[in-house]
This record gives C-alpha cells, sequence and structure tokens, in this order.
C-alpha cells in the first residue's frame, strides 16, 4: 500500500478537490487518501449542511437549486483556503462556472470517473439523493453523465473509480499525483 506525504508533490501543498458523479466515492476515497496524505479531509455536502442547518434535500425542496448552488459555492470558496487538504465535492459543484474556475485556480482537480452500471450500484444502498428520489438510478446517472462528464473532464486529473476497493482508487490517485 502506498503513503504518501504532502510535502513530496509537486502541487505544493494546495488543497486536493475530489469531483464526479454521485457515487463515484469522492467521500469514501477522500476519507482514506487524506488519511494516507496525512492530510485533514473536508466534504463540502456536510459542511453546507452545518452552515444552512438542514439537509441538502431539504435546501432543494424549500429553496430550490439555484439558491443551494450559491450557497455551495461560498462554502468552497471558504474551504479552498490555500491550506492542504482533500475536499470531496457534490457532484454538481464543479458544473457552476464560477465554483468551477475557482476549484481549477487554486486547487488540483481530481475528477473520480465510473461508469453509470458501477454508480448505480452505489447508489442503491442510500435514498438520500435528491436527483434519483423515486426513479431508475443507472438511467439518470447514463443521462447525467452525458451532460456533467465533458465539465469533469476539465479536471487536470482523471482517475477511474471501478467497482473494486476503495483503496485501488486511492492508489491510483497517489501515482497520479506524482506525475
Amino acid at each position: 500500500m502506498l503513503q504518501a506525504h504532502a510535502q513530496d508533490w509537486p502541487w505544493k501543498g494546495k488543497p486536493i478537490v475530489l469531483v464526479g458523479l454521485m457515487g463515484a466515492g469522492k467521500t469514501t476515497v477522500g476519507r482514506r487518501l487524506a488519511q494516507r496524505m496525512r492530510l485533514p479531509f473536508v466534504d463540502a455536502d456536510h459542511e453546507i449542511e452545518a452552515a444552512a442547518g438542514m439537509t441538502i434535500s431539504d435546501i432543494f425542496e424549500r429553496f430550490g437549486e439555484p439558491h443551494f448552488r450559491d450557497g455551495e459555492r461560498r462554502v468552497i470558496a471558504r474551504l479552498i483556503d490555500g491550506s492542504p487538504k482533500i475536499i470531496a465535492t457534490g457532484g454538481g459543484a464543479f458544473l457552476q462556472e464560477q465554483t468551477r474556475a475557482l476549484i481549477l485556480d487554486q486547487s488540483v482537480a481530481i475528477w473520480l470517473d465510473a461508469e453509470p452500471a458501477v454508480l448505480a450500484d452505489r447508489v442503491r444502498r442510500r435514498d438520500t439523493r435528491p436527483l434519483l428520489r423515486g426513479r431508475d438510478p443507472q438511467e439518470i446517472l447514463t443521462e447525467l453523465a452525458g451532460i456533467r462528464n465533458p465539465y469533469y473532464a476539465l479536471a487536470p486529473i482523471r482517475v477511474e473509480s471501478v467497482a473494486a476497493p476503495h483503496d485501488a482508487t486511492v492508489d491510483a490517485i497517489l501515482e497520479a499525483l506524482k506525475a
């Protein structure tokens, strides 16, 4: 298993921001990556919920997606403070022009790319995702991939998130960061 120290990497201590569709493993992989790199981990969705005092589902229901995206942008801007850490973002964060520009300018963005079938298998386990409620996850994730993947592809690093233990994805990220 690869071990890493933040000071060993050429990205000079910038935050690492994980982007990708829901179910790609941004939170789980992010936690493990942070542990292996001995860096703090922050989940932007959890920070948004803490700042709003309500769940993301409730924010979507009560105020709509534009309100949520504005709060998300502000929280991510606060998290990207120049200190090294691993940040997991929500699936739609990188689609927002201002948020994407900030991430690309002030951090190292890594796209966790996964096939819709893999994503659907992972997200079926929880009913906490507003975009999937009452719908077929694989169908929705296939549609979302078609729309969102061109944005995610703007991240300078792409790592495949496959149906394997999350440590395989962490190893792939550590290898990609060495380049």
